[in-house]
């Protein structure tokens, strides 16, 4: 049986932590994936570390940890993007990013080269289809 979009969701989340773990110094405290036609949304909450939090107290500060996590998540890039590819079994298209050094919030979308939303919602019909007969 394949899994449904729900556990996809769960399975991509889980990935991210791990990876802002890996790359980032630590988890997030709280992660949000969303599939959504061909894109793939990841809220991240509570990224920032305590020295982070300090440095976003200023406008230097600020500009510093975008271009530090940007430059980190840019080198991590293809083994995210292969993550996204195992799991989804589809073609990663593009990845955008941006962080927000107010709200300690990092947001993540990534774009596929199929409509993945429309392949659980088939699969979802074939299912019931199959026990209705």
């Amino acid at each position: 049986m394949k899994k449904t979009k729900g556990q996809v969701e769960a399975e991509i989340g889980n990935a991210l932590i791990q990876f802002e773990k890996d790359y980032m110094g630590r988890g997030p405290q709280e992660t949000k994936t969303f599939i959504i036609e061909d894109m793939i949304l990841i809220r991240l909450k509570g990224v920032l570390t305590a020295a982070e939090q300090q440095l976003a107290k200023n406008p230097e500060g600020m500009n510093l940890i975008k271009m530090v996590r940007s430059n980190l998540l840019e080198q991590g890039r293809d083994l995210l993007t292969d993550v996204i590819e195992k799991i989804t079994g589809l073609k990663v298209v593009t990845l955008h990013t941006d962080i927000s050094t107010k709200t300690g919030e990092r947001m993540i979308v990534f774009t596929l080269n199929k409509n993945l939303e429309l392949l659980f919602r088939t699969q979802e019909a074939k299912l019931i289809s199959k026990k209705g007969t």
